[in-house]
Formats: structure tokens, sequence, C-alpha cells
């Protein structure tokens, strides 16, 4: 799923206002200015926490170019910041003051202002500033806008009070929602979308005296009161100053409840009356004003009394407050009715407009205000990867999605939202939390309970923070390591990817979703539906990637067998959602040629809801509707009519709304399959108990990242390991060696991390709390040198460890020939020459695919297949250490070259560097024997399979392929290779016997 971090979005700001003066309007009697940036390089190009300036963007392409530059017509000095951009998403720059230094203090100055190079080319600039926190990325952000229409340079002067409380992107809960300009940490500009361009700017400095008279706001502390009838709501009413200075003069609130769905006098009993703060009234001093609702007998909607605010002396709040009478009395709201009469009740109360809601998720940081969710009845919003709560952390999540929830207590009938998020493995976009391998290090494990267990873990973590759902797991059979969503697969083999599906009940508990309502478990999302692994190289037409979501072409029978099979599992566990994917599918033979998976009826109408009885209901991917042709209506018309549920439109929720409301009232989408829709999504919000808690559950919030927690991460990141190559028993290492440390991925939480960690993309370095797995190895081992480009001196050592691989990516931006390639970097190329010239050596390959080892696989001793192992690198070092034994096994075919891509299990010509099921050991000892032990052991297996022995089997399989394993050592042939790795198949199938008779094959070809 492609996901962004939404910092700022140029389309979605609210209340922007044009710039009170533009020019030059200072009057005589006013202070000096004050300096911010000249942009003669006394502020450095750099990145928090440093104090500098930096870009950011919705994709890599998108953070624009800067550069100082000199030019003759510079309004100040010699040199501007100037730039250039092409930004389809959203994309600028910031200058953010250091972290480690006091805030600003700019309440004394009127506003600020700069020059600006016009273009005239009728694009609206963003202008923000950063006010209060902790530190630039943790403050509040106030925005106004100015269109670029006119040509050269002009001096822009904003007032403060120009500025405009942004409710989308914001410190959880705000800080004060005050604009108080005494804790000032920079500012920011977003540029325009749609189009190149290139822009100036210089002499950004702060200007004019403060006026006393326009410092004064009121806020309240909420926007929605609910409150049970019969009860009373109590509104907080406060008054606060830029600065935090007392009020100059006299502020009066006058309010009355007006308005609104209830009835005065029947409903509610009515107030009206006046406010006064008086001069000299300190900052943040509140009154309240109570509301006091009437209780009858009837059963009825929720009910709004809005309460209407007029201010004088001091802005007004950006939206009145609203008190709502709690639905009440209505069968849908009886927790002891079955959940399918629930659903039938309410369903049959909804209108077409709050059933477009319910169909709808937006991304949280696109709603252009928090009174969309209600306005639109928006039934779902999600986090794409990155977008977080300031500060990211358990208590902000749970207070960020609380906050949405209340603003779907303002609906009629208080349907809450369903929130949803990307925990690949584990909690990822959560700093702190358990980071788990990805699938296909899980996969490399061959345990079925591990993976539950890391299910039961990242549900924990997520249900803590008030998430009731997780896109997860991926199902997909990766059969192209080019493919850069390679990791997220549990291996190339269908029949493992069947085995790992233990984590769909980690995640939800029992089939029946009886366990749903726990305050430990999530909703699972089985994607992308089908054949995302399978897609051609060379077919994508998305941007500049080679595979991802291009066509998979494949026979009836191919698909049936590879890519459909593991969703059969899921739907018999009981998983409550699916997720199509953006890759097209051609079925051979069938004359129709591509057809993209968000508009495949016959797939999922006809075989994911028909054939195979999936009763949950199917949310799309990110945008994904938009890439079916045709216009915005016929997509939304296609999409639903073949079968999707809820559509992720994570900015266009408004058009979305409105479209699929057009699209029923004209009959092109019929009011049945409306309902199916609906009847499907509010099935598993009645499951998950959001109805009777539709708030944070935050108890289990103690255990996100405990030491539990990552114990189970710890023992997935050693099962994890596979020993590839251990030439003369290198390893496990000494506690008495010396051991001498090299490579890039040896001291890198973010690089062993991967994608999809914190940030979509993910990133290096120390991005979230764990242990590197250099921090492992000297925990584990006694003397261990570093140096990670190998320029230390490597006299004196027994052994050297040389770490390297990949830099996290995700998704289409991970395809080899999109930048990639599966070749070490010249850098890890240097340091294993080095270090494995100068001793024996080990090399870990840490990286979401295989890498090509080639040439230098002679002179390296010890090679192991490390994954993405998540932030427990102490397990990594289990294994090298021999606290545990190698037990892993290779996911998926590792290639000699690039030219034999791709290359799977069951492939008629298959010669690869390491078959698919290799995995060394380093257990004391090693079953012998031959070919005599080998059919003993077919006879044992024999019984085994008839007994149906799981245990068993896999018993005697594991031991016959150690056997065989240790005759084949590194003379890998053809003819050993193709028997090997079709073992491990047939046992992951049930079929001990003929694993036997396979691996006895590969011995006799070895």
């Amino acid at each position: 799923m492609r996901r962004t971090a939404l910092l700022v979005s140029a389309t979605l700001l609210t209340g922007l206002l044009p710039f009170a003066v533009a020019g030059p309007a200072s009057g005589a009697d006013d202070p000096a200015p004050v300096p911010v940036d000249n942009f003669e390089g006394e502020i450095p190009f750099a990145n928090p926490p440093a104090e500098g300036i930096f870009t950011w963007g919705s994709d890599t392409d998108d953070p624009p170019t800067l550069e100082l530059a000199a030019r003759d017509d510079a309004p100040q000095g010699e040199k501007v910041l100037s730039g250039t951009y092409d930004i389809s998403g959203y994309g600028g720059f910031t200058h953010d003051f250091a972290f480690d230094k006091p805030a600003h203090d700019w309440s004394a100055s009127k506003g600020i202002r700069f020059w600006w190079d016009g273009r005239n080319n009728g694009k609206k600039v963003n202008f923000e500033l950063k006010d209060g926190g902790a530190n630039g990325e943790a403050s509040e952000l106030w925005t106004t806008s100015f269109t670029d229409d006119w040509t050269g340079w002009k001096q822009l002067e904003i007032p403060f009070t120009d500025f405009t409380y942004r409710t989308d992107y914001q410190p959880v809960g705000g800080i004060d929602q005050v604009l108080g300009l005494t804790e000032m940490w920079g500012y920011a500009l977003t540029l325009p979308v749609g189009g190149a361009d290139q822009f100036a700017m210089d002499g950004v400095e702060l200007y004019g005296k403060a006026d006393q008279a326009l410092r004064a706001n009121v806020v309240t502390d909420a926007a929605v009161y609910p409150v049970e009838e019969g009860r009373s709501a109590a509104v907080k009413i406060t008054v606060a100053t830029t600065g935090s200075a007392p009020i100059d003069e006299p502020v009066t609130v006058a309010y009355e409840t007006a308005g609104g769905t209830g009835e005065s006098g029947k409903d509610y009993t009515p107030v009206q009356g006046e406010l006064t703060f008086p001069a000299g009234t300190a900052s943040g001093t509140s009154r309240t004003v109570t509301v006091a609702t009437l209780r009858d007998k009837a059963g009825e909607n929720a009910e709004t009394v809005p309460l209407k605010l007029t201010v004088t002396g001091a802005k007004a709040p950006a939206e009145n407050p609203q008190v709502v009478i709690d639905a009440h009395g209505l069968p849908y709201l009886d927790a002891k009715l079955p959940v399918k009469k629930r659903v039938a009740d309410l369903l049959s109360r909804m209108s077409l407009a709050e059933k477009a809601g319910q169909m709808t998720q937006a991304e949280r940081g696109a709603l252009t205000t928090p009174g969309d969710i209600a306005a639109y009845d928006l039934g779902s919003l999600l986090s794409g990867g990155g977008s977080t709560p300031t500060p990211n952390t358990p208590e902000a999540w749970a207070k960020m999605i609380d906050g949405f929830q209340l603003r779907a207590q303002a609906t009629r009938f208080q349907i809450p939202l369903i929130y949803g998020v990307d925990a690949v493995h584990g909690h990822n976009n959560l700093v702190g939390a358990t980071i788990m391998p990805h699938n296909i290090g899980i996969g490399a494990t061959r345990d079925p309970q591990l993976a539950y267990e890391a299910g039961k873990v990242t549900a924990a973590e997520v249900r803590a923070t008030g998430i009731p759902w997780d896109f997860a797991p991926c199902l997909c059979v990766t059969r192209d390591e080019r493919w850069g969503r390679t990791y997220e697969s549990f291996g190339e083999d269908p029949a493992l990817v069947e085995s790992m599906e233990t984590v769909i009940q980690g995640l939800q508990g029992a089939p029946s979703g009886k366990d749903l309502k726990r305050n430990d478990k999530v909703l699972a999302t089985a994607k992308h539906f089908v054949a995302d692994g399978g897609t051609e190289y060379g077919s994508s037409t998305t941007g500049t990637y080679t595979i991802d979501q291009g066509i998979t072409k494949v026979t009836r029978q191919e698909l049936e067998a590879v890519h459909l099979a593991p969703y059969q599992d899921a739907v018999d566990r009981g998983v409550g959602t699916v997720m199509p994917s953006y890759s097209s599918l051609d079925i051979l033979g069938d004359s129709e040629g591509p057809v993209k998976m968000h508009a495949d009826a016959a797939m999922i109408n006809g075989v994911l809801k028909d054939r195979m009885g999936f009763d949950g209901f199917v949310i799309s991917d990110w945008q994904a509707i938009d890439q079916i042709p045709g216009d915005y209506a016929s997509d939304v018309r296609t999409s639903i009519n073949a079968g999707l549920d809820m559509i992720m439109v994570p900015y266009a929720y408004k058009d979305f709304h409105k479209t699929l409301s057009d699209e029923v009232t004209a009959g092109r989408i019929s009011g049945k399959r409306i309902d199916d829709a609906v009847s499907r999504i509010l099935t598993q919000k009645f499951k998950l108990g959001l109805f009777e808690k539709p708030y944070a559950d935050t108890s289990g919030a103690s255990a996100i990242g405990s030491a539990k927690h990552r114990a189970v991460a710890r023992e997935a990141a050693a099962e994890s390991q596979v020993l590839l190559k251990n030439a003369g028993g290198v390893l496990p290492l000494k506690k008495s060696q010396k051991v001498y440390v090299a490579g890039s991925n040896a001291d890198d939480i973010g690089n062993q991390a991967g994608g999809w960690t914190i940030t979509w993309q993910g990133s290096s370095g120390k991005i979230t709390d764990g242990t590197t797995i250099l921090e492992g190895m000297r925990k584990a081992g006694s003397a261990v040198t570093y140096s990670k480009d190998a320029s230390a001196p490597t006299d004196g050592h027994d052994v050297g460890v040389v770490v390297v691989g990949e830099t996290p990516y995700a998704e289409g931006i991970g395809d080899v020939g999109n930048g990639n390639d599966l070749a070490f970097s010249a850098a890890d190329r240097a340091a294993v020459d080095k270090v494995c010239g100068a001793m024996k050596c080990a090399v870990l390959i840490v990286s979401g695919r295989p890498q090509l080892v080639g040439d230098q696989l002679g002179d390296i001793d010890a090679l192991v297949a490390s994954w993405l192992p998540g932030t427990e690198g102490d397990g990594v070092a289990d294994v090298l250490y021999g606290k545990r034994a190698f037990t892993g096994q290779l996911p998926l075919t590792w290639p000699k070259s690039e030219a034999q891509l791709p290359i799977n299990v069951g492939d008629s010509s298959y010669d690869p560097q390491f078959p698919y099921g290799w995995g060394l050991t380093t257990l004391t000892s090693v079953p012998g024997g031959g070919t005599s032990a080998l059919k003993a052991l077919a006879v044992a297996a024999a019984v085994a399979e008839k007994a149906g022995s799981e245990t068993a089997g896999r018993a005697i399989v594991t031991k016959a392929r150690l056997l065989v394993q240790q005759k084949m050592g590194q003379t890998i042939t053809a003819a050993s290779a193709k028997p090997f790795a079709d073992a491990d198949h047939l046992l992951l199938t049930g079929r001990y016997g003929q694993a036997v008779a396979k691996l006895t094959a590969a011995y006799r070809a070895a």
C-alpha cells in the first residue's frame, strides 16, 4: 500500500487568509526589523535537531532543490534562496531552529515579512509558523497563504493576526491553540503542485510593533460534548493571549443554544447569557457554561445542540461547540442482540449519504477540518506510512484517535470510525514499538507458532494505541526478487505462505471473530488480492516502477495453485478484510487481456465472495481506483460494482462521497450493492465492539516495546537467520575470539528494520528504539572491534564479521531497475574484500531479498542471510555466538545471477546458488548414515504421513534434509538443487514420504 507522511498539503489547508499588507507598510515609530534569514550562508542546509533549512515531500521526487544563489538583483545582500520544484503530492522547505537551544520570542513584533520573486503563475503558496511545543517538529502550526500573481521582487508583510490555527496536522490535542509567539521554532513554506517551476526568496525578518488590541483569543476545551440523555454537558470557555500576557481590555462572550437537531424545551433546557473577562484577566482563565438535557422514554437518534458564541474584544473560536445528546433506546445499540439484527436495524435507518460515508476512508492528515468526519459521515480514517501524531508516542496516538472518534459522535447514529494502519511487522509507525522481522524473515523461520506469536504482539501494541484495524498480513507469493515488495512476502511457495497464516489468529483471535472485542486484538487484512507477487518485470506503468503494480500473466491453473490458494486459507481463518492489489491480472487464454484488480468483478465478487465465502469487507488500496481506466465516476462505479466495499481515498474523500451518491441516484450502482457493502462494514464494527467502546483502551500500553514483547521479536530474529555456508565451522563464534566487525549494516537499526519503519520508505540511522547487530554482538561476545568501512587495522583479530546489504525502501521505489540492483555496494564489496582477505570471515546480508554474492563467495568462509531482522539485533547475536542454533531455511531461491530471474521452486530449469529450503545448522551433531539412514527415514515418514502427524513428519524430513545438506556442501548442482527444493514444498503440503524420496534423489545427485 502506498503511504506518505503528511506534513503539509497545499490543497487541504483551511481558513487561509490573504495578506493584510502587500509591500512595506511599517510605521515611522516602528522598531528596527529583526532578521530571521538573510540567506547569505548564515543558516546551513541541515536537518533537525540542528538548526537549518531542509526540504520535504510526499515522494522521493517531491522535495524541491535549494541553493544559495548570488544574484545582482538580490533585495538584501548578495545571495537569495532559490530552487526548483515539480510536485505531484506535496513538498516544500522548512527553517527549524536548533532543538537544543531556547525557542525564539517574536511577541514584540507585529508580523513577519520577506521578499518573493514573483512568477505571475497564479499559484498559491502556503506559509506556516511553528509555535510552542518541545521543538520545531512538535509545535503548533499556524498558516496563511499568498497567490503569486505578480512578476519580480516584492516584499510581503504578514501580520501575525492573519495566521489561523491548522486543525489537520498538530501536536495531539494542541498545545493551547493560541499563537503565543514567545516560543517560536521557525517557519515553513509549501510550494504549489502541478507543474515544474522555480522560486526565489530573500530577507525573512520580523517587523513592526505588536498590536496589543488584537492579541486575545477565545477557545473551548472541545468541539463536541456527547452526553447521555438527562445529563448535563459542561462547556469550558477560555480566554488566552498572544504572548500569554493579561488581556488589556474586557472580553465578552455571549452564548446561547440555537439551531441543531435537538428541540429546545423538549430535548434540552435552553441557555443564554454572557460571560465577561475583565481587563487584566490572566491568559488561560476559564469559565463554564452548563447545558442540561431532558429525559424522555422514547428511543431516539443522537441530537445536536450547538452553543453559539458571540465574542467581543477577542477572536472567536474557529467553530462553535455543540452538545450531542447520545442516541438511545434503539435496537442497534443493544449489545445483547445478534450482530446480524443490529446491522439490519441500523442499515434500515440510514440515508444514502450516511451509507456513502461508511464506504469512505480518508487519510487522517488530509481532513480539511475535523468537522468533516461528521459532515460526511466518514466511516474510516487511516494513517499512511509515516502519518503520525506529534509527538509520536502511544499516548499521542490514543489521544489523536479518541479526538477523531469524538467527532463521529456528532452524527445521527454515532457510528464509530474504524481506524486503520499498516502495522506490517509490528506497530511499525510508532517510535519505541516492538519491530518484528519483515515477513520474508518470518517465512525463513518455518515456525507457524512464532508467526502466531508475532501477530499477537503486533495486535496488542496496535490496539493499545486505539487502533482496531491492521492492514496485514500480506499473503503475496513472491516470484521475482526484483520486486520491491519481496520482503512483504513469506516466500515464493504458496504452501509456505499458507503455513504462516497463523499470524491471522495472532492478530484477530478465533476465526469466529468472538475475540475482536478484546483490547489486544485487531481486525486483520489479507492483501493484496490477487497475484501481486507474480507481476512481470517491465510491465509496470506506475512512474519509474519496473515490476510493482504491473501485470501478472498466468494460466488459470497457475493462478489457482500459486496465488489464490493462500486466500482460501485466510477466509477459512475468518480474516475480516481483504485488500485488492494495484496490479493487473491477465489470465492466459481467456482473451480478456489485463484487468486491474480493483476492477475485477470476476475475482472479487465471483471468486473471493461467492466461491470462497468471504463475508468480511473489501478495502481498496491507497488511491488505487484512480488507476482504473475511465473518468472518476467510472472509477467509482466500476470498483464498487466489482465488489469493493470501502474505498481508500486519502485526499479525495469529498469527491468520492458525492460521486458515489450520484452514481447510486442515477441507478448505475444499485441500492442492494450499497446495502451489502455497508452491512459488511458495520458487521466488523459491531464485532470489534466499537459501538460500546469507541475510545482507546490504553490499559495495555505499558507492554508496548516491553521486554516480553521484544523477547518474541528476538526469537523471531534468531530463527530467521539462514546459514548458507559455514566452511571450517567459522560459526558459531567463541567468546574468547577477538572479532573484527565491519560493514554498512552492522550498527544501523534503520537499515536492519527496513522499509515501513516509522516512515513509509524507512530510513537509515537510529530511527527507533532497539539493539543493532553490533550492539548485540558486544553484549554476547568479549573483544569486538568495529570499523564500518574496515579502515581500522585488522591485525590481531581471530575472525571477521562483515554486515552488508540494502538500505531501506518500500514498494516500487525498491524495484530493481528503479535505482536499485541486487549487488553489494562498492563500499560493502570493499569491506568484504579487505576483511575476508585478512582473516577467516562471516558475511551477514541484511536485506529484503537475495543479494548476488558472485565471485566473492569463494573468499567468504561463512555466509548468512539475515533478512530484515527488526529492532532486536540481540537475536542475530544469539545465533552468531551459539546461544541458539541456526535453524532458518531459505523462503525463496537464491539466484546466481540476475539473468536467472525469475527462478522458483518447481521450475523445470533450476540451477540456483542456493536452493529453496536450504539452511545449514550449527547443532552439535548433524544426522549421518547416508542412504541407509535415508531409507529408514523414508519408512518413518510414510508412517507419519498416514497418521497425519505433522510434528513427527516435520522432524523426520528435517533430519533427512540436514543429512543431505551435509553431503551437498557447497557443491550445489542443478541435479541436486531441484529435488532438494521440491522436498521442502512437499514437506509443507504434508507429503512427508515423497519429501524424503526427493531428498534421497538429491543425495544421490550430490
